[in-house]
């Protein structure tokens, strides 16, 4: 999926290119919405308004014998497609990772971008707590960091969870399809007597750094920071400060522990157990069979992604070998020379190849705190049944609670494919709000 963070624009080469272009990926059944604004003083962005992802960097925009081209990198994605003779539509295909789905853009007039979808539980003022934007520094990476800590009301120190958001470059609510899942859980705990610390990711939003070679470890260190801002705050208690993170943030959480960072108690919501390899050759293979695919076919693709993972793993620390043999592997798996081409820059880079061969097992067994496990029993991207057993093994101290019916972003799903998240209305199944919300109380002693 596209992440949304701002960055430099780029220039646009074609000056008659100039307009707003309109169009929708077909997304497991849902389409989601892509805004291309080039702008007369030759800035270019992408907005992908369901997912509130808006100020996107275009760059390396060109226009070469009727065909336009153009990247996003944060997205870690690009568009090719053929220009009309009358200059209003591009009609091409928009690659992200190993992924390319058709998509024509049209020249739109200029107006107002429709609403977003009703997301009743996103929380409004005022608030039976205080809110304050506070930033924090991580010397070590040389950036500040950008956030919200929301505290109760009464008397404190208060216990205090830090929201560590899954991959790609999130804002402080971990928005999605217009969802903002960390404003949920900071109201849910705050009003329970936890206080909150929740940021912008690197190179979002209020947040300095961000760099496409970030890993998680790198994230871990902003972790370990934001724990030792609030052990600064008089109104939080130093003892009772623990990590909550989603999908990535559950490998983020355990690393930052294991480099030292203090916390009390650890919560991890669709957190993986196994290698990002064996994640991803299993979300492939789980995504295909829930969009319908054949026996064999899902047979056959999760050979070619665990191929993919291989060529990834063993070149984990050597970008361009790892772009030379995943390219191979896709070519060999049907895609032509340029699909595959264009596939290779996000599976070669630093994040992907840390994510694919990293084992938090390690991190995961030397844990000596309370540690909650939450997974959704339709979760597809992170499934519950390879994770919760494995971390069963890992770590038996750990509390772990699947609960059925629910995808990888803790809603009340039908299928579970990623197409669902921007139809659904829930933004967090209450049930998750509960599980997680009196385990974190139950072990804190909070209200």
């Amino acid at each position: 999926m596209i992440e949304a963070m701002a960055a430099a624009p780029a220039q646009a080469e074609a000056a008659d290119l100039v307009g707003r272009y309109e169009g929708a990926l077909n997304v497991g059944g849902t389409s989601l919405p892509l805004l291309i604004r080039v702008e007369a003083d030759g800035q270019v962005f992408m907005d992908s308004p369901a997912q509130n992802a808006r100020g996107m960097a275009v760059t390396e925009l060109t226009e070469t014998g009727g065909v336009v081209r153009f990247t996003v990198p944060i997205a870690h994605g690009r568009f090719e497609g053929v220009r009309s003779a009358d200059g209003e539509t591009w009609t091409g295909a928009w690659s992200q990772g190993s992924a390319s789905l058709p998509l024509i853009l049209t020249r739109a007039a200029a107006g107002a971008e429709p609403a977003g979808p009703a997301r009743p539980q996103t929380p409004v003022p005022p608030f039976p707590y205080a809110a304050e934007d506070v930033t924090f520094r991580n010397d070590g990476a040389g950036i500040t960091l950008s956030g919200t800590l929301t505290v109760p009301e009464g008397e404190g120190p208060f216990p205090a969870a830090v929201l560590l958001t899954g991959s790609g470059a999130q804002d402080r609510d971990e928005t999605i399809f217009d969802h903002k899942p960390f404003a949920v859980w900071a109201d849910a705990l705050t009003r329970r007597g936890i206080a909150v610390l929740r940021y912008d990711d690197r190179g979002v939003g209020g947040s300095g750094g961000g760099t496409v070679d970030d890993t998680s470890e790198d994230f871990a260190t902003d972790a370990a920071a934001a724990i030792a801002f609030l052990r600064t705050r008089p109104d939080i208690d130093a003892t009772r400060i623990g990590l909550m993170g989603h999908s990535e943030g559950g490998t983020t959480a355990p690393l930052a522990v294991s480099e030292g960072a203090s916390a009390a108690f650890m919560v991890m919501l669709a957190g993986p157990a196994v290698t990002g390899a064996d994640i991803i050759t299993e979300q492939a293979a789980r995504l295909a069979e829930a969009a319908g695919a054949s026996a064999d076919q899902v047979a056959e693709t999760r050979r070619v992604q665990g191929e993919v993972m291989a060529a990834v793993v063993r070149n984990k620390d050597d970008g361009q070998a790892a772009a030379r043999d995943v390219e191979a592997a896709l070519v060999a798996a049907g895609q032509s020379a340029e699909q595959a081409h264009a596939g290779v820059r996000v599976l070669s880079s630093p994040w992907y190849r840390f994510f694919a061969s990293h084992d938090p097992a390690p991190a995961l067994a030397a844990l000596h705190i309370p540690v909650l496990a939450v997974y959704g029993g339709k979760d597809l991207q992170v499934p519950a049944d390879q994770n919760a057993a494995a971390l069963a093994r890992i770590q038996p101290r750990a509390e772990i609670v699947v609960l059925p019916g629910l995808n990888h972003l803790m809603q009340t799903a039908g299928t579970g494919l990623p197409g669902e998240y921007g139809t659904i209305t829930e933004t967090l199944a209450p049930e998750a709000i509960a599980t997680v919300t009196n385990w974190i109380v139950r072990v804190t002693g909070g209200r």
